[in-house]
């Protein structure tokens, strides 16, 4: 089967060696890990939980609530997380227009790699102060201005990177490997970046504060991530391996005939309620350990080891899986582990079994459905762009890819307005200062699983059979 395609010179491109792919998947290793961080850690970093009896880190923005019960770390996040998502359709037109010499994807990548990787770090710098000394209105303004720029330069990567797995896999089994590769390397990358605690503890081990620690592992992580994001950039040749012709239609069009595309639509909406609960359980997992269990901070850590080593056992039987049974039915299935998962966190501190070992069960319970998660809806949305590129002529896989990323983000945007509220709910009480309440840590689960739910249903709208036939139909007439 000749899987060629056709460049923006209107050549004949090549499929892309097998090394080459690894080299794409590097990209993928560098911008999770690059990523992680500033997407996971900033509510452990200006909200900390307490470590022998005190906060583990100082002061340095507002904590209390502002405007009714929304904060300033929550309300910050929650701009980013819409800037984000605002800039990924822009981003994606402008990608899917661009005529640049060395790729339309590689343009924007490469203008975005360095800051991208300094604003991973600069998020959890403040400059003004910190404990009684700190300025926490500068400091607030800091952290607003870092953390826009850090969405900006991230959506300029991630966005076209996305796009161009569409344009470097010429048949749908070879996007699905392209998505399941990347996932792995996404996988290494949360991994790697989840061992921040961990090396923090290695860095107060050797005299530094703990604030300290925590912005040298940050500082370490991000040098590695920009390294890898590179890669890709200077490897791949664009006009020699994509299948990419620039589209010349305009913001406002472009994105109007893509949401026209009823089944990409509601499989976005799904994708909403997802990123919602998964937010929760994300940014949420640090506090289930050390508030609900008592666990140390170094738990997460090893925790994290534990559920990608187990999930990447399933990476490979997944995508075999998902080829006899259909993408859309495994995807369901992973919506069900994961509401199992957020009931049994709900419940963490009142069953019969050591803190350790409800930890572990969680960790257990979430690594399947985070292999599904992590290697389907990429491979589905691209199979979406190609069809539509079938149907209609227009490549506009940059388009479909802003697209799903800036739903993922608006959802994710709600989640960062309301978690720090509700894990402040029955916080100091009997006057104990912590900023973090063990009611409202416990009921962040609820808000994740009735998401979930929400997730499975819209998901059952989608019309999985429609975009297969039409990609069938295209490779039996190569």
């Amino acid at each position: 089967m000749n899987n060629a395609g056709i460049n923006a010179q209107g050549r004949t491109v090549e499929s892309l060696p097998f090394s080459k792919k690894v080299i794409y998947a590097l990209g993928q290793l560098g911008w999770s890990l690059a990523s992680y961080g500033a997407a996971n850690f900033l509510n452990y970093f200006y909200l900390p939980p307490q470590e022998g009896g005190t906060a583990l880190f100082p002061k340095m923005i507002h904590q209390g609530y502002i405007v009714g019960v929304l904060t300033v770390i929550g309300l910050i996040l929650a701009f980013g997380r819409i800037w984000d998502a605002i800039t990924d359709p822009l981003i994606a037109v402008f990608s899917d227009k661009s005529k640049s010499k060395i790729g339309r994807r590689r343009f924007f990548m490469a203008i975005a790699v360095l800051p991208f990787a300094l604003f991973a770090v600069l998020v959890f710098v403040a400059p003004f102060g910190t404990g009684a000394q700190a300025n926490i209105t500068a400091n607030g303004l800091w952290l607003f201005v870092t953390v826009t720029l850090f969405y900006l330069f991230m959506t300029m990567y991630v966005t076209p990177f996305f796009a161009w797995m569409s344009e470097l896999g010429h048949s749908s089994n070879e996007r699905l490997e392209l998505s399941t590769m990347i996932s792995i390397t996404w996988a290494l990358g949360a991994m790697i970046g989840a061992q921040a605690p961990a090396l923090q503890g290695m860095f107060q081990a050797q005299g530094m504060s703990p604030l300290q620690a925590f912005q040298a592992a940050e500082g370490v992580f991000a040098l590695v991530s920009f390294i890898l994001m590179v890669l890709p950039i200077i490897v791949i040749d664009e006009n020699r391996y994509a299948e990419s012709v620039p589209c010349d239609d305009g913001f406002f069009t472009s994105i109007g005939n893509v949401i026209k595309d009823r089944n990409f639509f509601r499989f976005t909406l799904s994708d909403f309620a997802y990123w919602i609960s998964l937010y929760f359980i994300n940014n949420g997992l640090m506090y289930y350990i050390t508030v609900l269990l008592g666990l140390p901070k170094e738990t997460y850590s090893s925790l994290f080891i534990v559920m990608f080593l187990v999930s990447f056992a399933f990476y490979i039987p997944v995508n075999f899986i998902a080829r006899a049974v259909g993408r859309k039915r495994l995807l369901m299935i992973a919506f069900g582990l994961f509401g199992f998962l957020f009931i049994f966190c709900s419940l963490f501190g009142y069953l019969p079994l050591p803190p350790m070992t409800q930890a572990l069960i969680a960790a257990l319970l979430a690594a399947i459905p985070l292999a599904i998660f992590g290697i389907l809806p990429n491979a589905m949305v691209s199979d979406m762009a190609e069809a539509y590129a079938i149907e209609t002529g227009m490549y506009k896989a940059g388009v479909f890819f802003g697209f799903r990323t800036f739903m993922s983000k608006m959802g994710q945007s709600i989640g960062a307005v309301l978690l720090p509220s509700i894990v402040m709910i029955g916080a100091g009480s009997g006057g104990s200062g912590d900023v973090v309440g063990v009611t409202g840590v416990r009921l962040t689960t609820l808000f994740a699983l009735a998401f979930c739910v929400i997730g499975f249903i819209l998901l059952l709208l989608y019309n999985e059979k429609q975009v297969q036939e039409t990609l069938a139909k295209h490779q039996q007439n190569k």
